[in-house]
């Protein structure tokens, strides 16, 4: 309640008590304001005038209207122009097709990190009870990548052409097979690390002993008695899982157990299975097993028309090195086949591989086994990462892989062919 004399400050009206000064008899709280609607007086536009452009002005704005360059006001004048000029209309409508053009096709593949990340975030939470060795997290990824790419895709894409490509005797060759066909290729060479590890053999129980990769392949496909079709994603997936889990138990002492891939000089071999050599200890194993899922996954990829990402940059890694280690005995080998020229020894070359997962390995040239030397250094060899992976599977042919090259030509180019091969079926 006000006090006796003073203003109440509720009543806009109020002037206070009678003589206290001050009470003017004005309001003290403003009256709503009039509606402009109530003045008479013009009222303010609420939109823009529509611009009025003639022809010519319109035809030119279209480049930037494909482009949203526009200003809205030219936009909405295009617009409402191309609803009356056919003309202009089919050339807006190649144009917006043409900049579709310039945006660069998106994976619809998750990240290949992705999946490391949110692996690594929850057993950084609770650490697994049976941990996977980190040799053999490659394997599991790219397995892991393929299989998302495979349940993509149709009944029909599973009978797509796919031609599976590596170097033989120096030179390219090629053999056609459909995505099925992949899909037990790597069934099939898989079973190479099944075996050594005591699991079953995707090739049966009567399997001739001392297959190398290319023979264990064609073995598999006659057996079928008909083209692979999609039927075969369950056992290779089965085999992966079974594979994964088995070196898990086994933990990663198990690194060392050797995996044959060689063939005994009393056996006959099939094209394409002189590499990787006589044999790789498990840890190796699976990084290249690793190495060809990504590879024949892109050839998958390709024959589907589906976009796939290289391998994250830490598995890539891993991958140039297990090629890098192997291409010495590889020169040897070649050496003595007679494909390569005998040099002095203690040479070198250094192998700088470029981009995500790259890195700089000396390369001994005259003696497998041993490190490469700085001081016997005769050439420098550069090339992007994915390119050098893409050299080893014999997808790129030597003289078009090296972005750059500096020193002994002869060496370089016994290097770069030893790389392609190291390519097989």
């Amino acid at each position: 309640m006000n006090r006796p004399g003073l203003p109440d400050p509720y009543d806009p009206y109020d002037r206070g008590g009678e003589g206290v000064g001050g009470g003017t008899g004005r309001p003290r709280i403003p009256a709503p304001r009039v509606p402009a609607e109530d003045t008479g007086a013009p009222l303010p536009a609420t939109a823009p005038e529509p611009l009025v452009l003639d022809h010519p002005v319109l035809k030119s704005l279209l480049g930037a209207w494909a482009l949203a360059a526009c200003s809205p006001a030219e936009a909405a004048a295009v617009e409402e122009h191309l609803g009356d000029c056919g003309p202009c209309a089919e050339e807006a409508l190649r144009l917006r097709d043409a900049v579709g053009l310039l945006h660069p096709e998106e994976s619809l593949d998750l990240d290949p990190g992705l999946r490391t990340r949110v692996l690594a975030s929850c057993l950084g939470r609770r650490p697994p009870r049976v941990p996977l060795p980190d040799w053999a997290a490659p394997y599991d990824a790219e397995t892991a990548r393929l299989d998302a790419l495979l349940k993509d895709i149709g009944d029909v894409e599973w009978h797509a052409p796919v031609r599976l490509r590596w170097f033989d005797d120096d030179r390219p060759v090629s053999r056609k097979t459909t995505v099925a066909g992949v899909i037990a290729h790597l069934l099939a060479v898989d079973g190479l690390v099944a075996t050594a590890l005591g699991l079953e053999d995707p090739l049966g129980a009567d399997a001739a002993p001392g297959l190398g990769p290319a023979a264990r392949t064609e073995a598999y496909w006659r057996a079928a008695q008909a083209p692979p079709t999609r039927a075969v994603r369950e056992p290779w997936r089965d085999q992966t899982h079974e594979l994964i889990r088995t070196v898990s138990f086994a933990g990663g002492g198990s690194g060392r157990l050797p995996v044959p891939y060689g063939v005994p000089p009393d056996t006959t071999t099939a094209p394409g299975d002189a590499a990787p050599g006589p044999a790789l200890p498990l840890r190796d194993s699976m990084l290249e097993r690793a190495f060809e899922c990504w590879i024949h996954a892109e050839d998958i990829a390709q024959a589907v028309d589906y976009p796939y990402e290289p391998p994250a940059p830490r598995h890539l890694h891993r991958m140039i090195d297990l090629a890098a280690r192997l291409l010495p005995a590889t020169l040897a080998e070649r050496r003595r086949a007679g494909r390569a020229p005998a040099g002095p020894p203690g040479r070198s070359l250094r192998l700088e591989v470029e981009g995500a997962g790259g890195g700089e390995w000396l390369i001994p040239l005259d003696a497998p086994g041993t490190s490469g030397s700085p001081d016997g250094e005769v050439a420098h060899v550069a090339l992007d990462g994915v390119e050098f992976c893409r050299l080893a599977a014999g997808h790129v042919s030597p003289e078009e892989a090296a972005a750059g090259q500096v020193g002994d030509r002869e060496a370089i180019r016994d290097v770069l062919f030893a790389a392609a091969s190291l390519s097989r079926l």
